[in-house]
């Protein structure tokens, strides 16, 4: 996991520990990283799809998955995205708000 915000590494640290959970927490911003071969890459509440795409793309292996949580605006950033990106997703509409979607993005490649 990768977290810019110092307090919430703690949090996230603790969250691993106390789940039981094996994870690796990085307190860095993404750009600043060295390419992390993930499997999944997922974000919230940081930039818009086209964005989240360049700031995911590096850090993608082959045959990775990008999962975005995406508000009511969600079908104009897909259409957005589509201008600079090759992808194939499926949107999932959300349980708490009918107007936004979480997004499952494969295929991602610069159009």
């Amino acid at each position: 996991m990768v977290e810019s915000d110092a307090r919430k590494c703690v949090f996230l640290r603790t969250a691993l520990r106390e789940a039981g959970v094996k994870g690796n927490v990085i307190n860095d911003r993404i750009e600043n990283l060295v390419p992390q071969n993930a499997d999944i890459v997922s974000a919230r509440a940081l930039a818009d799809l086209t964005a989240l795409l360049g700031l995911a793309h590096k850090h993608l292996k082959r045959g990775a998955t990008c999962i975005f949580a995406k508000g009511e605006k969600w079908r104009k950033e897909v259409a957005d995205a589509k201008s600079k990106w090759d992808f194939e997703y499926t949107a999932d509409i959300s349980k708490l708000d009918p107007n936004a979607a979480i997004l499952s993005i494969k295929e991602l490649s610069r159009a």
